[in-house]
């Protein structure tokens, strides 16, 4: 033991706490001698021989004084959780017939004060601890132990080896007495109990008792209290104390002694004969007398680090005591010594500065500072052994340092290509505790690579075999193994993050392994899948178009997975991509876009997307180029495709001639892969837009913008027939010079009995008449028609075809004879007509004139109502009906046989005279006639329409 090395981690507090000058002393108000001390609750409690009980404070300063016994106080205890002091003394003034010796607890909290000059703490209870069941001895040991408040347990030692116990509420005197007996020696004579001690292990209670030649265990916890004999040895008093761990620690002459509930435990030669034993912040304190100068000496003995944190030599201990964070001895003359540890900075400085590293570092480790303190002490024994050139050594410390000391103040030392290895340890055990940066990740995956260090490098990508969390930045990892060669590295690393468009840039941009790809993708979930499809598409059509449609194809539908069929159709469609979503992956592969989208809607009838596939669909279908204009914009062809449609078209289509030259430039098989294309557009045109549709399943503008740039004329009849622009459809026929599409289209178009417009005969007429060539066989033919439909009036039909020299007046003769014929055979039945209305009016106008004039006979016998002979009181009518009075009834105004015919003529010029007010029914009439004028002629007949009334000028 005296190769442990001393320190000074202690010193002495040798400023005055008491006022004055000098070392601090017991106050000398205290008058007796100390026999008693006690520390806790911030004050030192000293006991003396006059019965008087001294608090002193901090400062050793007296607080408060006052008699607790007559004689004097024998041991006293502060209590931790209770500001309570428990004390046994010798009160002489009891009677004679009981002992002296009693225990009385004193609240401090509670002061009556007495008088001016002392204060007395309430003294809760006064027991005697003698009685007749339990006989006096010597009191030697004393202890009081705190259970839940206010439950206290006492342990009285004797001189005779017995134990009284106290166990309860004291105050309330609610308490239970037992004795505890220490085995006998073998002469049979008892040995005084020299200290005790309490061990709580949970609701276990357990106390040793120690004599100077045994050391026993009480269960107290069992009932009776079970005893066991730890060893044959004891010890003197004052030698007992109790570690922080409740191990019983015991000095004797040759060595300190510990003991735990099975028995001794480590054992520490240290010689001398050991006055006072403690225990203070983990270290052992031992007063030691010296055998041959009989000197005492204080050693703190620090037995983890197996060091004396402090020696020094001591005068005559009386008392030992721990308080405020110091070590405070009270000499026989009442001299106070003060021993205070110094703070962690001044221990550690001494040692760095005696290069004392390896026991900084137990040191701080022992006493368990914060981490930032260790890792600074091991940071400077790094330093000193990296100064000494003792790397591996450094690193070692630097590596304990991770987590507090900034990595790059280590890796900047080992830059050196001599201490890469150095480098790669410091940058493994950075990863392992999960605190490398992405340029940490760089530099150590530099590391493998310069090392060619392809087992290591395995074991840092490739780690118990891809199980667990990975420690380092995915990205970088990935980057600097595909910068070195390892692509196979660079895979397992993406693969096991999960990363998988960077697993899938390496299969195809570093290695170009495009069906492991495809592989790879279809193993995917349906997002995942689509999102890789989307950022390596390209690549993947320009490589294996075939199989990229097919996995599309299953992306986009179900594919067979369950687990996507569930709910309706429409949900279902919802949740998996669309289509569209991958169209820009075939900008350079327009067939296998317009494969791909035609084996999706034979599988999907109902897609959410299924306009815009329409319309993509029809963009391939009607191109010439197999192109469209999204394509076209993305490969930078827009310009010239324009420029070169610019030049074809012609007012929304080609010419003949220049198609046909195309098309046999282009070879057979490209004009019948045009005419496949087209004829599959139409059919998508009119399947997408039947007769039963209202609208149609894609952009009908975008599909018109598409003929028209195109040239595609039967899409363009189709859509302009739909959209019932008829004279649009008669312009492609005339634009193509085709008289007999021209003729056959307005047989179709206008019939109006079919619903047609006949007014598409006269701009065809129209045509023919501008035209400017012979063409008197579809001219005879439109005059059928226009005469049939009586559409036009001759005289425009002849101003029209008079601008046609090359037309012969033979061509409209029949025509001109027919219409003559039959103007005449009109006039002749209108003059017929005008003669008769004549007549009538000339007739009313005489009978009208008559009535005015001359008088009306009324020669008629009977009544026309009842055929009776007529007797007065009779009414006669100037429709020569005459009636009885009696037969009219109260009906005397007009007579019951016309009133009939009377108010049906009435109501119809009512009815007339409403609907002249009805604009909309005299247009909608005007507009479905032939001859408008008739129309009109008619209303003035019938005197619905009159003169416009012109209000005076001066009208309100």
């Amino acid at each position: 033991m005296y190769q442990w090395r001393k320190f000074e981690f202690f010193e002495e507090k040798a400023a005055s706490r008491g006022g004055g000058g000098g070392a601090p002393a017991v106050p000398a108000e205290i008058a007796g001698r100390v026999t008693c001390c006690s520390g806790g609750r911030g004050r030192v409690a000293v006991g003396c021989d006059d019965g008087t009980v001294g608090l002193l404070d901090r400062g050793f300063r007296l607080s408060y004084g006052f008699q607790a016994y007559a004689s004097s106080v024998l041991f006293l205890q502060q209590l931790k959780q209770r500001n309570v002091l428990v004390t046994v003394g010798d009160d002489d003034q009891a009677s004679s017939q009981s002992s002296a010796i009693c225990l009385k607890v004193f609240d401090l909290d509670k002061v009556q004060e007495e008088g001016s000059s002392t204060t007395t703490p309430f003294c809760v209870q006064i027991l005697r601890i003698f009685t007749n069941q339990f006989p006096q001895a010597k009191i030697t040991s004393f202890l009081v132990l705190e259970e839940a408040p206010p439950i206290l347990l006492i342990a009285i030692g004797l001189d005779n080896g017995s134990i009284y116990c106290i166990k309860g509420d004291i105050a309330r005197e609610r308490i239970t007495r037992f004795t505890l007996q220490v085995e006998a020696v073998s002469d049979g004579s008892s040995s005084p109990i020299t200290g005790l001690g309490f061990r709580v292990e949970g609701p276990a209670h357990q106390l040793f008792a120690i004599t100077p030649s045994s050391i026993t265990l009480f269960g107290l916890h069992y009932q009776p209290p079970r005893r066991q004999t730890l060893d044959q040895i004891g010890c003197e008093t004052n030698a007992v104390a109790m570690s922080d761990r409740m191990d019983l620690i015991v000095g004797r002459p040759e060595a300190v002694y510990f003991y735990e509930v099975d028995g001794r435990g480590p054992c520490w030669a240290f010689d001398g004969e050991k006055k006072f034993v403690g225990w203070f912040r983990g270290y052992l304190l031992c007063i030691i007398e010296d055998q041959r100068s009989r000197k005492n000496t204080l050693n703190v003995y620090d037995l983890k680090n197996r060091l004396i944190a402090h020696s020094m030599p001591v005068g005559d201990v009386s008392h030992l005591v721990t308080e405020w964070g110091y070590i405070i001895l009270i000499m026989s003359d009442k001299r106070i010594l003060c021993i205070g540890e110094k703070d962690m900075e001044s221990k550690l400085d001494m040692l760095f500065k005696k290069n004392l590293y390896t026991v900084a570092i137990n040191l701080v480790q022992s006493q368990q500072a914060d981490p930032a303190s260790t890792a600074e002490v091991l940071r400077k024994y790094g330093d000193h052994l990296y100064g000494k050139q003792e790397y591996d050594e450094a690193m070692s410390q630097y590596i304990h340092t991770i987590g507090h000391l900034e990595p790059s103040f280590v890796i900047q030392k080992f830059l050196d290509a001599k201490r890469i290895y150095n480098l790669t340890n410091y940058l493994e055990k950075l990863h392992d505790r999960g605190l490398a940066s992405k340029d940490h990740t760089t530099l150590l995956l530099n590391c493998y690579t310069k090392l060619k260090d392809v087992e290591k490098l395995n074991h840092f990508i490739k780690d118990e075999d891809g199980v667990g969390e990975i420690k380092f930045d995915v990205e970088t990892a990935i980057r600097v193994c595909r910068a070195a060669g390892y692509h196979e590295h660079a895979m397992f690393v993406a693969r096991k993050a999960g990363r998988h468009e960077l697993y899938l840039k390496i299969l195809l941009e570093d290695l170009a392994r495009y069906d492991e790809a495809l592989q790879y993708i279809s193993g995917l979930e349906a997002n995942q899948a689509g999102l890789t499809v989307k950022e390596y598409g390209k690549i993947l059509v320009d490589h294996r178009p075939s199989e990229t449609v097919e996995i599309l194809l299953r992306l986009c539908t179900d594919g067979g997975d369950p687990t996507t069929r569930r709910g309706s159709n429409s949900m279902r469609l919802l949740m998996i991509p669309s289509p569209m979503d991958f169209v820009n992956i075939f900008v350079h592969s327009p067939q296998y876009l317009m494969e791909f989208l035609e084996n999706y809607i034979k599988a999907v009838k109902d897609s959410p997307a299924q306009m815009e596939i329409h319309n993509t669909l029809l963009e391939l279908y009607i191109s010439k180029d197999l192109s469209f204009p999204s394509i076209s914009q993305e490969n930078g062809f827009e310009d010239t495709i324009k420029e070169r449609k610019g030049k074809e078209v012609a007012n929304g289509y080609r010419s003949g001639t220049t198609e046909k030259g195309n098309l046999g430039n282009a070879g057979t098989k490209m004009a019948k892969d045009i005419a496949d294309r087209q004829r599959k557009g139409l059919a998508l045109l009119k399947s997408a837009w039947t007769s039963e549709m209202e609208d149609a399943l894609y952009s009908v503008d975008l599909a018109l913008i598409i003929c028209n740039a195109n040239a595609f004329k039967d899409g363009l009849l189709f859509l302009y027939e739909k959209l019932k622009l008829y004279k649009e459809v008669i312009s492609c026929y005339k634009q193509a010079h085709d008289h007999e599409g021209l003729i056959a289209c307005c047989k179709k178009l206008g019939d109006s009995s079919q619903g047609g417009d006949p007014s598409l005969w006269g701009d065809l007429l129209k045509h023919f008449g501008e035209l400017g060539e012979d063409c008197s066989k579809e001219v005879k033919e439109i005059l059928t028609y226009i005469e049939k439909e009586d559409v036009l009036p001759p005289i425009v039909v002849l101003q029209t075809l008079s601008k046609n020299p090359c037309l012969t007046l033979s061509v409209v003769k029949d025509y001109i004879a027919r219409k003559l014929e039959q103007e005449s055979k009109l006039i002749e039945d209108d003059r017929k007509s005008i003669d008769k209305y004549q007549e009538e009016t000339e007739l009313m106008k005489r009978e009208i004139e008559d009535l005015k004039t001359n008088a009306k006979v009324f020669q008629l016998s009977k009544c026309t109502a009842c055929t009776f002979t007529l007797d007065l009181p009779a009414v006669h009518f100037m429709c020569m009906h005459s009636f009885h009075l009696r037969c009219l009834g109260d009906n005397e105004k007009e007579c019951p046989e016309c009133a009939a015919e009377y108010r049906s003529v009435m109501e119809a010029k009512q009815k007339l005279e409403l609907n002249s007010r009805d604009q909309n029914l005299f247009f909608r009439e005007l507009r479905g006639s032939k001859d408008g004028f008739s129309v009109v002629a008619d209303y003035f007949s019938k005197g619905v329409v009159s003169k416009t009334t012109i209000p005076p000028e001066n009208a309100p």
